[in-house]
């Protein structure tokens, strides 16, 4: 098991979104964190990728207590995971090469050829080839999402935690970074855990979704279980209109 929370409550300042969240990720899902905008989803990710301590509860990581590890042993097991934020985050000041190859420099001792060509490579299966000089303030949208997702993925981690990385982007340029999750999958075998709000997003990538609503979990499944939910929350949330069908 990837992730395991036990009886999760999140927040701020001791102050709960979020109450009473259990859940399981598996190796080899897409699962879907979901809700509305404010529901905590987010805050939900912040904390079992390290970043946000839980008021209470327990966050396992790979079957071991995430906030009860040492720090220097927090990090060696948040080594194994990688992390795609809503903001893309690329430092404006370094060339894509740079920003993507960042945690290589930062974390292995591998010689700088070798390094070049993860990048190369890497930028390649995003869909940025021979976008390595080129600076963050010269690209679109969605090449800075594509750009943060290679360096998210760049030392090949075992689950790879994204949040909202298609919102903002039009519908064309959102289905191509879903498919560079699943090639993500399908060429690499991440585990994914997919913050989002989009329909088109859920349905097209989504194996099981978790959805928050009234301040925990409101229902949990498949996606065709959460369409069929008799609560008016998790049901009207499927049978809106998406940004996508809407254009």
């Amino acid at each position: 098991m990837i992730v395991e929370c036990k009886d999760l409550v999140v927040g701020y300042d001791g102050v709960p979104i979020l109450e009473g969240i259990d859940l399981q990720i598996d190796s080899g899902e897409i699962v879907g964190l979901l809700g509305g905008s404010g529901c905590g989803k987010s805050t939900v990710l912040r904390t079992i990728v390290g970043l946000l301590p839980p008021i209470s509860g327990e966050v396992l990581v790979f079957g071991e207590p995430l906030y009860k590890l040492p720090l220097d042993d927090r990090h060696r097991l948040l080594r194994r995971t990688g992390t795609a934020f809503q903001q893309d985050a690329l430092f404006g000041s370094m060339s894509i090469r740079d920003n993507v190859s960042l945690p290589l420099r930062e974390l292995t001792e591998l010689p700088a050829r070798i390094v070049r060509e993860m990048v190369r490579m890497r930028l390649g299966l995003v869909g940025l080839p021979g976008m390595e000089e080129r600076e963050p303030t010269s690209l679109s949208g969605g090449e800075r999402k594509r750009a943060s997702l290679a360096r998210a993925s760049i030392l090949d981690p075992e689950v790879l935690f994204c949040d909202e990385p298609s919102a903002g982007l039009d519908p064309a340029v959102a289905a191509s970074i879903d498919e560079t999750l699943m090639n993500f999958r399908s060429a690499l075998g991440m585990t994914l855990v997919v913050v989002t709000h989009e329909l088109e997003s859920i349905r097209a990538i989504v194996d099981r979704a978790v959805m928050f609503a009234h301040g925990t979990i409101a229902a949990a499944g498949t996606i065709a279980e959460l369409e069929q939910s008799r609560d008016d929350e998790v049901y009207n949330f499927f049978h809106r209109i998406s940004d996508r069908e809407a254009v």
